[in-house]
Formats: structure tokens, sequence, C-alpha cells
């Protein structure tokens, strides 16, 4: 089999290992050595790059506790995800490392500031991923009492990628001249105060740090809701997506390209990534009991439901398992997960869901590496690209799962012409735009 390339990114943390597992890793992540190694191991296998997720709050949704977070490690304890991109991008060369950072969070010119700094550390291949944060948790966290509205939320990161755009092209290329005759490093007249004022936020500029080596960082956004698709079209050069099935794949990719175009943009430049977490076996059985034993746990239907609840910020534990709920639930957190988690219209019991949904892979892909590598290569040819991000099942890392992807399952995709087997590009936005 051989078919149209894809790309191949990895969705983490900063956070805590399958530390109690059989095949367990280091157990103390905290200094960065362990996910500087993965993304190596990633380097090695020629991932487009690895995405570093993260949250702003510790939940206490699931239950009204923090118990289920803190024992279950479900989201915390987790570091800031921007040092551990230093250290990776200082550490790879073809790699591209991309940090979760929340226009919540930051103020526009010091979030431009930190992406460009990272951006030549990584010698241009940073990407930063657009949130706006889902949780009234974190919120509080930051002086607030609650999140404003999603569809405010929306369009005040509008305005702010705006402004931060012109922070990023308030030096222009060839500013820096180290001029030696005239004892000359910058040239002031090619950087520029931008005097932005809008309804959300304002900014003087010039940003004080030098143009990022790609002029602006690579952008990823996640987003399931119309309004979030939207946002996504507009600016994001590469989507973290999550799907039910082929059909559903199709269905978004199809959707958000289409809003690239409503937004001037060729959606060509746009790279979808549907979220999978493949379970892998020497032989199909191997690999099938694999996946029952993860899914048809206790401990995982719980860990599950506490983790769905932390960032739609609806508590599960009240509902029945073996009951569809009894009626349509809404919220101000990601309204996308929650919709493609619950499957509306199924009448499905919530059991149901979480083992179906609670790894959070757009398709089940379980079995060898030739018999995954061959059911991912025929739905990128139904859905029409872009490529797939891969996390753990568990949601957790450990060595023996990132061999298995990277040393079992790549080198199937690669056999197949399905996946890169070396990088031609320098910079990260050139490396998703190749194919």
């Amino acid at each position: 089999m051989s078919g149209k390339r894809f790309h191949l990114g990895w969705f983490t943390n900063f956070g805590v290992d399958e530390w109690n597992a059989q095949f367990h890793s280091s157990g103390m992540p905290w200094d960065g050595d362990f996910y500087v190694d993965m993304a190596k191991q990633l380097e090695r296998a020629c991932f487009d790059f690895l995405m570093l997720e993260d949250t702003l709050m510790l939940s206490d949704v699931y239950q009204h506790s923090t118990e289920a977070y803190l024992k279950w490690a479900i989201m915390a304890p987790k570091h800031d995800p921007a040092p551990l991109a230093a250290l990776i991008g200082s550490a790879t060369k073809n790699l591209g490392v991309i940090a979760t950072l929340s226009t919540m969070a930051y103020p526009p010119f010091l979030l431009a500031r930190l992406c460009a700094t990272l951006d030549h550390i990584a010698h241009g291949r940073f990407g930063w991923n657009i949130v706006t944060s889902g949780e009234d948790l974190a919120a509080q966290n930051f002086g607030m009492d609650k999140l404003p509205p999603r569809e405010l939320r929306y369009e005040m990161a509008d305005e702010y990628v705006e402004l931060v755009n012109q922070l990023f092209g308030s030096w222009d290329e060839d500013a820096v001249v180290r001029d030696y005759e005239t004892d000359t490093y910058a040239d002031f007249t090619k950087v520029r105060p931008i005097h932005f004022k809008g309804k959300y936020f304002s900014s003087r500029g010039p940003l004080n740090t030098v143009r990022c080596p790609q002029g602006k960082p690579t952008y990823l956004q996640a987003g399931g809701s119309p309004r979030g698709r939207a946002f996504a079209g507009k600016h994001a050069d590469s989507i973290i997506a999550v799907a039910n099935g082929v059909e559903g794949m199709k269905a978004y990719r199809d959707d958000v390209r289409a809003k690239a175009v409503e937004a001037g943009r060729n959606p060509d430049d746009i790279k979808v990534l549907f979220l999978i977490a493949p379970t892998i076996g020497e032989t199909s059985e191997e690999a099938q009991a694999k996946h029952e034993r993860l899914l048809h746990s206790d401990l995982f239907l719980k860990r599950a439901l506490a983790l769905y609840g932390s960032f739609t910020e609806v508590d599960f534990s009240p509902f029945d398992l073996d009951k569809p709920l009894p009626y349509k639930l809404t919220t101000n957190g990601e309204q996308g997960s929650l919709d493609k988690f619950m499957q509306w219209g199924s009448n499905k019991t919530l059991r149901q869901l979480t083992i179906e949904g609670g790894n959070s892979s757009s398709i089940e892909l379980v079995g060898t590496p030739d018999e995954v590598a061959d059911k991912m290569g025929e739905a990128m040819e139904a859905v029409g690209g872009d490529g797939f991000l891969i996390t753990a099942p568990s949601n957790r890392i450990n060595r023996k799962y990132l061999i298995e992807i990277t040393e079992g399952l790549v080198p199937a995709l690669q056999k197949r012409g399905l996946t890169r087997t070396a990088y031609t590009k320098t910079l990260l936005k050139d490396t998703l735009r190749e194919f």
C-alpha cells in the first residue's frame, strides 16, 4: 500500500509519566530530561512536532473535590511548558516544539516577547498553541470570578492575535544590520511602535526582541465549536482535531477548510491533525487484549470521566453509568469536546460513551504496526489529509509505548510511503507545508 504522505505530531504535557505501570519510566520527570529524551526519539522518527498541552488550575469538578485529580495525577501536577520548550528546542535540530499559552493569562506583549525568544532558541521551530482557557477555576487563579462567555472569549482572542501579529511585525526582517563601519547593530528606522488600541487590548510596541526566524511562530489551535472552528480557520497553521470516526473527521476538515477560504486564506496552508491513541501489539490478539484491559477497568472509567470533567466543567459522577444522560449538557468550557464525547442523539449509556471516547481517539486503532498503519492510511485517504496527533491511550507516557510507536508503527508507515523518512526544511512552518 502506498498513498499520500501525511504529517505526525505528538500530544503530551509536562506532567506525570506512567509512574505505577508495569513498564514505568522515570517516575520523577520534573527536570525535563525524560521529555528531552522523548523529543529526540520523536525526531529520529521524523515527527513534525511535539505539542505540550497545558492548563492553569487544579480541577475539583469530579465529585466537587481535588481528590481524584491528585490521587490519579489527572492534569496535575504539571509544570509550565515554556521552559521545557526551550530545553527541547536547544536539544534538537529538526523537530518542532509547541507550547500551550493562554490568552487569558499572558498580556499580549509578554506572550509575543516569550514566543519570539523561544523561536530563536529553537532556530525557527517553535509554535504557539493558542488557547483562551476554558475553566472558571483558571480564571480565579488570575483574579477573575469566572471566564467570559465562550463566544466573547473568541472575540477577545481574535483581537489578541491581531495585536501580537503586529508586535511580531514591529521589526523588519532586515532590521539587524551589524554594520561595523557605522557601529550600528540595528537600524532604528526598521523598528516601529504599533500604537495598538483595541476594544479589549492595547500596546504601544515595538517588541524589544529580535524578529522571529519564522516571522511569527507557527500557530496551533483546537477549535471544536462553530466559533472555535472559525477562529482556527482564520489563524491556525495546524489544528488539533478530535472527531467521531472517518466521516466525522472528513466533515470537520471540510468545514474548517471552508472557514479558511471565508477568511481569505489558502486552506492547504492549514494542516488538520486528528488526535489518536493507537494500541500496538506483536499480534492482533495481543493488541486487542491490551485495549480491553484498559477500557473495561473501573479505574479507567473513573479517570476518564474525571479527565473529561476537568476541561468540560461537567461533573459526571452523579449520572448512572448504565443509562443515557437524561438531558443534553451545555458548558462554558470546551463545548466541542463535550459534544464529541457525548454523541448526542445516539442513546448510548455513559459507560459506552466513556469506553468509546474516553481515550480521545478520533478512530479506533488497535492491532499490529502493519494493521494500524494500513488503517491510518485508509482513513487519511478517505478524509483527504492532513495527518495525526498521537497521544498515549492512558493519557500518560512511558518509554515502552514511545518505542512501540516510533520503532514499530512509524517504520510501518514509512514503508508504505505515508510519512516522512527525512527532514528537508529548516522552519517548522515550512515542514508543515512541505506536503
